[in-house]
C-alpha cells in the first residue's frame, strides 16, 4: 500500500480493514523455521529400561490428590498412574517414584521427560547420576519423544 498510497493515518486504516476482513485472517504464512529431520528414540531391548514420565494436572480434588504422575514403561507400554496433591515438590515426587516404581521395577537406564520444573532439578539430577540413569528432556507437546504419555 504504501508504494502505491498515501494519506493521513493509513497505517490505522488497513490494520483495521485487515481485522475486519476473515480472509485476510485466515491466509496467514507459515513463518516457523523448518523442524529438520525427527530422530527417532532408541528402541529399548527389555522391560523397565526406558521410560516416560509426565503430569496430569488440573484436576478436582479426589480423596487426597488433584494431580496424577504419569509413568509410562516404554517397551511393554505398562503403566503406572500415581495419585499427588498439589502443590508437590521435588522430594515429595521422588518419594512417590521410589516406593512406586523403584521398588517394583528398579533405576530404569532411560527416563524421558518433559521440561517440567520438578524433573530438572538438583535432587532428581542428582539421583539420576548415583543410579546412572540419563534423564532425556523433550520439548513441550512433543509426540515423537512423549507422545504416549502425553
Amino acid at each position: 500500500m504504501k508504494k502505491l498510497f498515501a494519506w493521513k493515518g493509513m497505517k490505522s486504516v488497513v490494520h483495521s480493514f485487515v481485522q475486519s476482513y476473515t480472509i485476510c485472517l485466515q491466509a496467514k504464512p507459515d513463518r516457523a523455521h523448518y523442524p529438520g529431520l525427527l530422530v527417532p528414540l532408541l528402541i529399548p531391548s527389555e522391560s523397565w529400561k526406558v521410560i516416560s514420565m509426565d503430569f496430569i494436572e488440573g484436576l478436582p480434588l479426589s480423596g487426597h490428590a488433584n494431580c496424577i504422575l504419569v509413568v509410562v514403561e516404554k517397551f511393554s507400554k505398562f503403566a503406572h498412574f500415581l495419585p499427588l496433591l498439589r502443590p508437590f515438590t521435588t522430594t515429595s515426587v521422588a518419594k512417590v517414584f521410589l516406593d512406586n516404581i523403584y521398588r517394583l521395577h528398579g533405576v530404569p537406564c532411560h527416563i524421558i521427560s518433559d521440561r517440567d520444573r520438578i524433573f530438572p532439578s538438583s535432587f532428581w539430577l542428582e539421583l539420576f547420576k548415583l543410579a546412572k540413569t540419563t534423564l532425556c528432556m523433550s520439548l513441550a507437546y512433543h509426540p515423537q519423544s512423549d507422545g504416549q504419555t502425553e
